[in-house]
């Protein structure tokens, strides 16, 4: 299994580049990190085991395949997390969804936790976090770290864009956490934005710059 799954399908590269562009307004912006959103979480979910089912179509009884009472939970980076959980959930809509609020000190770039809210149940269910960048990769970690007080399920985490930067520091310490997202991009710049990247997304997310 690799480490990074990178999500190469036509149309998410496609909507990749409208998101990067910098003309892209907040409407279109939205919306598309909405639909990739879904499009990733097809991939995000491919090894959801299945069990077989009997059912009667309106011709014939058959044995058909359903998920095996998998349990899911969507943890969601705030605030730009936020962005990306409406569209896995149209897929999964019975997943729980929990936020865990992080931010970057700008002058340290370490991650600062503020806020927490987690699904009672966490300990039984699958964890896909989400966070439309993967850059210095501190926040993805001390998000992980957080999560594993509760569960040692398995957690996946889905991105839009990553810099090799923020991969290695992940992969340092969860080998077992697959990182999922649209591009690797060249590296970090000297604020630690990803570079080309697309901006700070939850800015472009909410409309705050």
């Amino acid at each position: 299994m690799k480490e990074v799954m990178i999500l190469d399908h036509p149309l998410i590269q496609h909507k990749l580049t409208m998101i990067r562009n910098k003309k892209t307004d907040l409407k279109n912006f939205r919306e598309i990190v909405d639909e990739l959103s879904t499009m990733m979480a097809y991939e995000v979910t491919r090894d959801i085991p299945l069990k077989d089912i009997k059912i009667e179509t309106p011709i014939v009884k058959t044995t058909g395949k359903a998920i095996a009472n998998k349990k899911m939970a969507i943890v969601a980076v705030l605030r730009a997390g936020l962005g990306m959980v409406g569209g896995i959930l149209r897929l999964i809509p019975s997943a729980k969804v929990g936020h865990i609020g992080i931010y970057r000190d700008p002058k340290t770039l370490k991650p600062v936790c503020y806020y927490v809210k987690l699904p009672e149940d966490i300990a039984k269910r699958d964890v896909i976090i989400v966070d439309p960048m993967l850059a210095t990769g501190g926040t993805a970690v001390a998000t992980v770290d957080y999560i594993r007080k509760f569960t040692r399920t398995d957690i996946k985490f889905m991105c839009l864009v990553a810099a090799p930067e923020g991969i290695r520091v992940v992969r340092e310490h969860y080998k077992d956490v697959k990182i999922y997202t649209t591009t690797v991009d060249e590296r970090l710049n000297e604020h630690a934005y990803i570079v080309p990247g697309l901006g700070d997304a939850g800015d472009r997310l909410f409309g705050t710059k």
